[in-house]
């Protein structure tokens, strides 16, 4: 039922937007023609009522068809295979950081409330989330690439790498497959930069609602009490206070790891990433009506299995999850 319901806005919204898909694709010369726009706008079904257009869509899809996208002229279900790995690759590097360097500064500046060092981490926190991130791309591509020459520019792989088998679709991941350890650490470096960028974003945010989080449990009774009874400092800090502030940082984890798998769009515009983001970000500007209902459709899809594998994660934290 949420999948009918992501179709439906997704191809709503889609044909809400105010402008002729036909001129858009075939450019100012073609769109000029009558009879060259009528042949466009059957060959795309556009010629039909847009419910019948719906139901068509809703038919192909059941097929496994996403249609083909004007721009690449390719299956969209082809382009996506290729750039959601992209973008996987991406969001699994920024998240696993993002969890270890979060969590961990959030619960250290819970422990020591309101002394400098918390003070420190909350204002490096505020900045990682405050900091525009096309801006901060831009910086840190300038700086490292351009200035410093410390990271690889744009792209995936240097142009004279060939990619690994694949597997996957994750560079990485398929040379280490392939046991290709120089197209390993080729891939690596080049997920240096836009990994930076986006983490910074995602622990600054992680940070925030760590510490809060703890904060809220550290004055609670079963904590008093574990401490009461002699437990270690460090038993009492991760088998009490963060077991018991996880659920809200789950919570956050999952909308951050949705929201990277989803496509980070300007950041993958910036270092020409091939991800979802920027796939939709052209899709978007050439009205692309196939490729927009696809990256649609495929973050609709990211979101409901994100929240799912959460509420799973939920019931094995808390108890009381699962007796509900």
């Amino acid at each position: 039922m949420l999948i009918f319901g992501v179709t439906l806005v997704t191809f709503t919204l889609t044909n809400l937007v105010p402008a002729d898909p036909a001129q858009a694709a075939l450019g100012e010369r073609a769109a000029s023609d009558p009879a060259v726009v009528a042949e466009f706008r059957k060959a795309q079904g556009l010629d039909k009522p847009v419910v019948v257009q719906y139901f068509v869509y809703l038919a192909h899809l059941l097929q496994g068809n996403l249609g083909v996208s004007t721009q690449t002229h390719n299956p969209v279900s082809q382009d996506l295979a290729v750039a959601f790995p992209a973008t996987a690759e991406l969001a699994i590097f920024v998240i696993v950081f993002s969890i270890i360097i979060g969590i961990g500064l959030g619960l250290f500046a819970a422990l020591r409330h309101n002394r400098f060092s918390d003070q420190l981490i909350r204002i490096f926190s505020l900045g990682g989330i405050s900091i525009p991130t096309f801006w901060l791309a831009l910086a840190v591509f300038y700086i490292f690439f351009y200035q410093l020459h410390w990271a690889p520019g744009s792209g995936r792989l240097d142009p004279a790498a060939q990619a690994p088998p694949t597997v996957t679709g994750m560079y990485t991941v398929d040379a280490l497959l392939a046991g290709q350890w120089d197209t390993f650490w080729d891939a690596l470096s080049h997920l240096a930069l836009p990994g930076l960028v986006l983490t910074l974003y995602t622990v600054g945010l992680l940070i925030r609602f760590a510490r809060s989080a703890v904060l809220d449990i550290l004055g609670l009774d079963y904590v008093t009490a574990a401490r009461a009874k002699g437990l270690s400092s460090r038993r009492v800090v991760f088998g009490y206070t963060l077991r018991g502030a996880l659920l809200p940082i789950l919570t956050i984890v999952g909308l951050a790891f949705g929201s990277l798998l989803s496509g980070t769009v300007l950041t993958e515009q910036v270092f020409s990433w091939g991800g979802i983001g920027q796939y939709a970000y052209k899709a978007a500007t050439t009205l692309d009506l196939p490729a927009v209902m696809g990256v649609g459709l495929i973050v609709g899809l990211v979101y409901i299995i994100t929240n799912f594998v959460i509420d799973v994660i939920y019931g094995l934290v808390d108890p009381r999850v699962r007796v509900q």
